[in-house]
Parts: C-alpha cells; structure tokens; sequence
C-alpha cells in the first residue's frame, strides 16, 4: 500500500457539529417561532445554490425568512445560525491537531457549506492552524457527494488517490470518494479513526483541545 501523505476532512459531524442540518434549522426555527414546513420548503429550494455560493447569505434569508416583515432582523437570525455550531460531543479535532503538529501530512477539508458559515466556522474555531486547502463547496461551486470535487483536490494538490485518505460522516460522501481511489474513512467517533488512520500507516498523534498531547501510536 502506497504511504499516506494526504488526509481529506468533512467538518460537520466529524470536527463540528453540523453547520444548517436539520437539528440546527429546527432549534434557530423554534427559537423565533417561525412556521417550520413554510421554512423547510423555502430552504429545500435554496439550499444547493447557498452551498454553491450562488446567492448570498442576505438572498438566502430574504426568500426564506424575510419575505415578509418579521419582528427580529437578519443580523439577529444569521448570529442564532452561527450560535449552533459547535465543537462536536465526540470531535476529532484531537487527531486533527496532532497530525496538524505533526508536520508529516497535507491536511485539507472537503466539505459542503454556505461562504456565510464556512468562514465563520474557520475563524471561530481556528481552523486556519490546522488545514493547508480548504476545497469547500461555497469556492468551488461543487457539492459532495459529486466526484469532482473530490478529484479537483486530487488535482490541485497534485496527488494521487492511493496516498490520501477522506474522513465524512456520511457514507454517500465516503463511497464517491472511494469510487476514485481514495481510502475512504466512515467517522463513527474519534477512537475508531484514530484505529483506521492507524491501519493505513498514518501516525497519530491525539491531543486534547488545548493542545496536550494524548497519545501517540
């Protein structure tokens, strides 16, 4: 097996929790009374163009929500959007951090989010330390689980499928990625990856969130 240089990271559901899944609409939904099926059909229509960058956050909210007058304004309900992400309960953000500090591997996400919570995301939880590329929907205008983005990371990154691993928490994600090659990696918690990444001949090295190393395998 070719040596492993390259790792591919999904963020929500295996770093953070879910950037505008459904348990974040509903709480943000709940949270200003707004009518959920109005919401969700409103949504169902944007949320592919809003991942792709193809309308921005103030669009996205006028034809979802600001249609009509509300008693809240979009500032308030873009800061509730970003207010639910959150480190996830069981995050690899230790393995991520380690490997990071490591020095010995390419670190980039892939991943499916709006420009308005990608670089929120990013800042907030200093993702700019860890990751060389981050090959997000909202700059390429591609969304997993279609190959092209993940070969246009390939490509960019100039390597070859056989020494990069992806991590997703989603199996559609992980099987379109495998489909060219890549050692697709299912996230089921951080001491299974930690296991898998093993297998492949990866050198973990886990730290906590402040930065203590853990363990080393």
């Amino acid at each position: 097996m070719e040596e492993i240089s390259t790792i591919l990271w999904d963020v929500g559901g295996v770093l953070l929790t879910n950037g505008w899944d459904r348990t974040q609409r509903e709480a943000v939904l709940a949270h200003f009374s707004l009518d959920e099926s109005e919401f969700e059909r409103r949504h169902a229509a944007l949320d592919a163009a809003w991942e792709r960058d193809e309308l921005t956050a103030d669009e996205y909210m006028r034809r979802t929500v600001f249609y009509e007058p509300r008693s809240f304004t979009p500032g308030e309900f873009l800061e509730a959007v970003r207010a639910e992400s959150r480190l996830l309960e069981d995050s690899a953000i230790g393995i991520l951090r380690g490997l990071s500090a490591s020095e010995e591997y390419v670190l980039a996400t892939v991943n499916n989010e709006s420009r308005a919570l990608n670089e929120y995301r990013i800042a907030k939880f200093d993702l700019l330390d860890e990751f060389d590329a981050f090959f997000s929907s909202c700059y390429l205008g591609l969304r997993k689980p279609d190959r092209k983005i993940y070969q246009l990371a390939l490509d960019v990154l100039q390597r070859d499928p056989e020494e990069t691993v992806f991590i997703d928490d989603r199996e559609e994600n992980v099987a379109a990625a495998a489909s060219l090659g890549i050692h697709g990696v299912r996230y089921e918690g951080s001491a299974a990856l930690a296991g898998a990444l093993e297998r492949l001949g990866v050198r973990v090295r886990q730290d906590r969130p402040e930065g203590r190393v853990l363990r080393e395998a």
